[in-house]
């Protein structure tokens, strides 16, 4: 089918930054789509307009509906890069689709800064938790952070000030590429000290040269996070069990974890920060620690996981199919171990973690049930650490932790 649906990116500089293909889609189409601040640069002409409303999926199937009709959608930057072009791509076959990008912010910034692109860490803050950024704020990282408004510097700056990483160099963007370009740069720690910031425009780009200051905490995303990056009662897989566990759940972006007795949820969150396309559910029944969960998302930069109230099996029905499942906690009832075996799909990962002497029976028996036929693994974890005896030290071992591991095939 020839190409009815047109998605052209727009600079600061408007229309006379289109390139001839563009401005050929724009002139001839014959209804145009786009926000208000694209428009504005756009004069009237009298041609159909549709503005993006909040949130955007009603006029996304208006537009589809226009099959057959010229329409030309406005866009920032680059459609394709956190903009609209994936979703209307998502709903439209390419085939009848032209794409023209713009220069992204992104790629604007970069220039600038003489930074490679390649090297650079890319996250939107548009319509998006400011917590987002935590996984990112590492040592030596450079972030370049779509803003969601005038006030995302400043609450970006607080950020990592509360991370120990007030020592960072903060650059903002504002309208890029265009006439009213201008820049504020500046330490995350002296930010809200600079009184300039106070008139940055909404539509700005935030760059991050990420310093730690002494003393700050690493929180890399690799597995095996630090037991006091978590808030919890004392229900937590342990930092060097949670590694050697998400190390057999083995996280694979855009795949889902159940978290069954998440407890703190650091097995959930640890396998969020794995990637951030990976999807995870925490379920959980104990109010308490289900705050716990939420506290520890957010403050690790996984706003996003799912938490779900309730016991386990009852709870597990409904919830869309698992690529992995935990069991930390029920690891002695069958039901709860059934409901979850039932539910992984093909090629799903099951790992499940007993302390007591009949949560490693249970295990022992599922491992004889199934072990032979799924490939499966029964091991014993055993962690020692060192501790003053008098003048000396000794290894004082840890409650040993009995661990199942099941592939479906």
């Amino acid at each position: 089918m020839t190409p009815w649906l047109s998605i052209v990116g727009l600079g600061e500089d408007g229309l006379e930054g289109l390139t001839p293909t563009a401005r050929v889609l724009f002139d001839q189409a014959e209804v145009l789509i786009g926000g208000r601040r694209v428009f504005a640069m756009v004069p009237e002409d009298g041609r159909e307009r549709l503005t993006w409303p909040s949130p955007l999926s009603a006029l996304v199937e208006e537009i589809v509906a226009r099959r057959g009709q010229r329409v030309c959608v406005l866009a920032t930057g680059d459609p394709l890069h956190d903009g609209i072009g994936a979703t209307l791509a998502n709903r439209v076959p390419i085939e009848e689709i032209t794409i023209v990008p713009a220069p992204s912010a992104y790629a604007l910034a970069c220039a600038r800064l003489g930074w490679n692109r390649a090297e650079v860490e890319t996250l939107t803050l548009h319509g998006r938790p400011l917590e987002l950024v935590h996984p990112s704020v590492q040592p030596g990282a450079k972030l370049l952070l779509l803003s969601n408004g005038a006030e995302t510097p400043a609450e970006v700056a607080a950020l990592l000030c509360a991370r120990g990483y007030g020592p960072s160099r903060m650059v903002v963007f504002e309208h890029m590429g265009g006439p009213r370009e201008r820049r504020h740069e500046g330490a995350a720690e002296d930010w809200n000290a600079q009184g300039d910031t106070q008139a940055i425009a909404d539509f700005n780009t935030v760059a991050v040269d990420c310093v730690a200051a002494p003393g700050a905490a690493l929180l890399p995303r690799s597995p095996g996070l630090p037991d006091d990056a978590f808030r919890h009662d004392g229900q937590m897989t342990k930092r060097e069990v949670r590694a050697i566990t998400l190390a057999a759940l083995a996280p694979v972006p855009g795949q889902l974890l159940w978290d069954v007795g998440a407890g703190a949820g650091s097995v959930a969150i640890e396998w969020l920060r794995a990637d951030p396309r990976c999807r995870a559910i925490a379920i959980e029944r104990e109010p308490d620690r289900i705050a716990l969960i939420a506290g520890n998302a957010g403050a690790l930069g996984v706003p996003g996981l799912e938490i779900v109230a309730g016991t386990a099996p009852a709870a597990l029905h409904g919830l869309a199919p698992p690529d992995a499942v935990f069991l930390g906690g029920g690891v002695r009832s069958a039901n709860v171990f059934e409901a979850a075996w039932s539910a992984l799909k093909p090629g799903g990962r099951l790992v499940a973690n007993a302390v007591t002497l009949e949560g490693a029976a249970a295990l022992a028996n599922w491992y004889g049930e199934l072990g032979g036929e799924y490939g499966g693994e029964l091991l014993r974890i055993a962690i020692s650490h060192a501790g003053p005896v008098g003048g000396a030290s000794v290894l004082r071992p840890r409650l040993p932790v009995t661990q199942l591991r099941l592939a479906k095939t």
